[in-house]
């Protein structure tokens, strides 16, 4: 699958912003990543670089708009497919970036940064609120999450990236981490779960 533009979206759970001793933001904080820096949790590696700090892994519902947004329309005319996904942060250089008052694109914008699972067809914003989505570390469930603890909602999102940054076909949106965030270390294998269902699989290489 070619991917367009990918959003990203910063602390859209309460438990997590708290977690990390971080405000509780008033309007979707959105970043983005570049497109090298996707990769497919197919079951092989995923390089990520070790050299730099700690590496966090942060869980993740991931939509695929299906078709270019017009006023009006939601997630459930605009989404057509639905993955999980692990948002990899460096989060010693994060840290130090937002002490500086410097953008985070070092930090979330790497090489393999943006890891993925298949995409699955997307089965309407009513039907995803009665499951939960989860990510498991060597076995053990880590992170769980769904789209009804979300600060701000999928609805809301799209309109928020539309009005700000535009929004079209193929563009990807991170919609926030649960709580539960942790780090990486290699030999870790990640497993991303929509409800009981494994989406994905990856196991870590550090460089």
């Amino acid at each position: 699958m070619e991917l367009a533009n990918i959003f990203c979206v910063g602390r859209n759970y309460v438990n997590h912003a708290k977690e990390l001793h971080n405000a509780i933001p008033q309007e979707p904080m959105i970043f983005t990543k570049p497109t090298h820096a996707a990769v497919w949790m197919n079951g092989g590696a995923i390089a990520l670089p070790g050299a730099q700090g700690a590496i966090h892994y942060e869980g993740e519902l991931v939509l695929h708009i299906g078709k270019d947004y017009a006023p009006g329309l939601g997630a459930d005319d605009l989404v057509d497919q639905m993955a999980l996904g692990i948002d990899f942060t460096l989060r010693d250089v994060q840290d130090l970036l937002k002490k500086k008052g410097y953008p985070w694109l070092a930090a979330k914008g790497f090489l393999n940064s943006a890891a993925l699972t298949e995409f699955i067809p997307f089965p309407g914003l009513s039907a995803c609120t009665e499951k939960y989505f989860s990510l498991k570390q060597n076995g053990k469930e880590c992170q769980r999450g769904r789209i009804g603890a979300m600060i701000f909602p999928p609805d809301q999102l799209l309109v928020f990236c539309a009005e700000h940054y535009g929004l079209k076909a193929g563009d990807i949106l991170f919609t926030g981490t649960p709580a539960g965030v942790g780090p990486v270390a290699a030999g870790d294998r990640f497993d991303l779960l929509w409800d009981d269902a494994s989406l994905g699989t990856c196991t870590i290489e550090l460089n």
